[in-house]
């Protein structure tokens, strides 16, 4: 056995990362993980630690935070409505009202412009608008 593992047991007792099990320790975790991705030139070792705990961050997050794939549709509808919004608002994303209200009943698909200005707008990524048919 490696003598790096020797006693896991042991590490974990001195304070090495460990799997996270609460919001509290996920908060701690992912504080440090923005300390250490500003670091301007990480070490190794420090480089090291941003794998680990992404991988725990993610892990954690997956299991107790998964956002379920949503179609396009729902999801405008989703920012129209937490955000206050009117369909007027999205003129300048889809070029008129009319092609707003024809999105929103189904009737039709964004185009890469509008995928790309709804994506400056909300500030999410591109696969968010995307639904599953056509990125297949």
């Amino acid at each position: 056995m490696s003598t790096v593992l020797a006693n896991p047991a042991k590490m974990i007792a001195r304070g090495a990362p460990r799997v996270i099990r609460n919001n509290d320790e996920l908060e701690e975790y992912t504080n440090a993980l923005f300390r250490l991705t500003a670091l301007q030139n990480p070490s190794p070792a420090e480089l090291d630690a941003i794998d680990l705990l992404t991988l725990l961050v993610e892990r954690y997050e997956g299991e107790h935070y998964s956002i379920p794939a949503a179609d396009p549709v729902s999801v405008v509808k989703f920012l129209i409505e937490k955000q206050g919004l009117s369909q007027r608002d999205l003129i300048p994303q889809f070029g008129s009202e009319s092609a707003v209200s024809m999105f929103l009943c189904g009737r039709r698909k964004l185009t890469i412009g509008q995928i790309q200005k709804l994506t400056a707008r909300f500030r999410l990524p591109a696969d968010v608008f995307i639904s599953a048919e056509r990125a297949a």
